[in-house]
């Protein structure tokens, strides 16, 4: 049997026993170690197996991921998160569908200082979905805005799917966090912009709330609501600043942001008890033990469907059957877009990377470009059927049926479709900040 065509039974079986659910980072092994076994031997593949993932989970890059998870979880358990959403809801909630807004701008914050989707929905799938079904929100716009602006936490850095991509792509991973700040505003924007036109259109779905205060009473809220959070704000352009100036790498930024996230909770919200911290450093612990296990396996998998030239032959049939640049990247997007349905984005992109980003360069397109399209489309299969984390986030906490908040969210695939062309098709919306 020839390589290449072991390296393909090899790609097959691995995306079979995804779907299937087996841990990623299992199935990914496992076959990768049939794999050496069958090319070389057992021993070979024993004294492999346990080489190349080591070099993997060395990569300092890598201790960016942990760093920005243990960030997220010290904020939530801080009190950033409640703070944000009451800020956002006294400045926004006089518009249609208020609390639905400022869900979307309280998530895109939260997503700028914790860099995780799941982090973020669970956040405000305790906070905001109880307080929009409390005045009679539609169920499905109230569960469905937070499954869907939780992945804002995928493109606004520091984003935890960016690094990956970066690591595997071998690209500037600061370029890549910088380049979702654009695409990641712009997602908010139309998500925003759909709910208000929405909720004009049909005002049913998020009755007005009628505040009895007088003006200045509101005013002066809102201001004091300002205070309490400009900590969160500091960590958020403090993140992106450094990182855009150059002044720390992604892995130093995560490090400032943990002790700075830790004073801001302990010191000036005095909401986060010495009781707490054993809770976060096990929760991030267990959490970065199995992000780095999946990045070891596919590292492994990777490596080896790439010596066994199964990209190669793959870019060479692509770029030899389809023409045009825009042509490729449409059927990209359509390729990424049902496997986001039914694999992780963490697990789609240690995938697909290695095999569609020759092709792409080859058609000429920047690698950040490119992993800024992968992850947007990633980012929709976490709120789409059958697989979508954060629709059963949503559904375990606000203990709604997940059938109600997949019809919830439809509007917000659809506005993401069309946020996905206008990426696609205008490169310098992800490149602006970093030529």
């Amino acid at each position: 049997m020839e390589n290449v065509t072991i390296g393909f039974i090899g790609l097959g079986a691995g995306i079979v026993l995804l779907l299937l659910r087996v841990q990623i980072g299992v199935a990914l092994g496992l076959v990768s170690f049939i794999g050496i076994a069958v090319l070389l031997n057992m021993r070979a593949a024993w004294g492999i197996i346990t080489a190349i993932p080591f070099n993997f989970v060395g990569d300092w890059n890598l201790t960016a991921i942990p760093m920005f998870l243990l960030m997220g979880f010290i904020a939530s358990e801080a009190g950033l998160s409640s703070g944000l959403f009451r800020t956002m809801r006294m400045l926004l909630s006089w518009l249609p569908g208020g609390l639905a807004v400022a869900s979307v701008g309280a998530s895109a914050v939260l997503a700028a200082a914790s860099g995780s989707s799941v982090a973020t929905s669970s956040a405000f799938a305790r906070i905001a979905t109880p307080e929009m079904l409390r005045y009679r929100y539609d169920p499905g716009l109230a569960t469905g805005v937070i499954a869907a602006a939780g992945t804002l936490g995928s493109l606004i850095p520091p984003s935890i799917l960016m690094v990956l991509y970066g690591i595997f792509a071998e690209t500037s991973i600061v370029d890549l966090l910088i380049a979702g700040i654009i695409p990641g505003l712009l997602t908010a924007g139309v998500y925003t912009a759909m709910i208000l036109i929405r909720c004009k259109i049909n005002p049913e779905l998020a009755p007005r709330i009628h505040e009895e205060k007088s003006a200045e009473e509101i005013r002066r809220e809102r201001w004091q609501s300002l205070g309490e959070i400009w900590p969160l704000f500091i960590l958020v352009f403090g993140i992106i600043g450094g990182l855009y100036g150059g002044v720390v790498t992604p892995t130093e930024a995560a490090v400032v942001a943990v002790v700075y996230a830790l004073l801001v909770g302990a010191v000036i919200y005095r909401e986060l008890p010495l009781s707490a911290i054993p809770r976060i450093l096990r929760s991030s612990a267990v959490t970065s033990a199995i992000v780095l296990s999946i990045i070891a396996a596919a590292g492994l998998y990777g490596r080896i469907i790439l010596q066994l030239q199964v990209p190669a032959v793959i870019s060479d049939f692509v770029v030899g059957a389809i023409q045009s640049p825009w042509l490729f990247i449409i059927l990209v997007n359509v390729l990424l877009l049902l496997v986001g349905m039914f694999l992780e984005a963490a697990a789609a992109i240690l995938i697909f990377t290695p095999i569609l980003l020759p092709i792409a360069t080859t058609f000429g397109f920047d690698p950040v470009h490119f992993g800024v399209i992968m992850v947007v489309n990633l980012a929709m299969g976490m709120f789409t059927p059958p697989v979508g984390l954060n629709l059963f986030i949503a559904s375990g906490i606000a203990r709604i049926g997940v059938p109600q908040i997949a019809r919830g969210v439809v509007p917000f695939v659809v506005i993401l479709l069309v946020d996905l062309l206008i990426i696609s098709f205008l490169p310098w919306l992800s490149l602006v900040f970093t030529q």
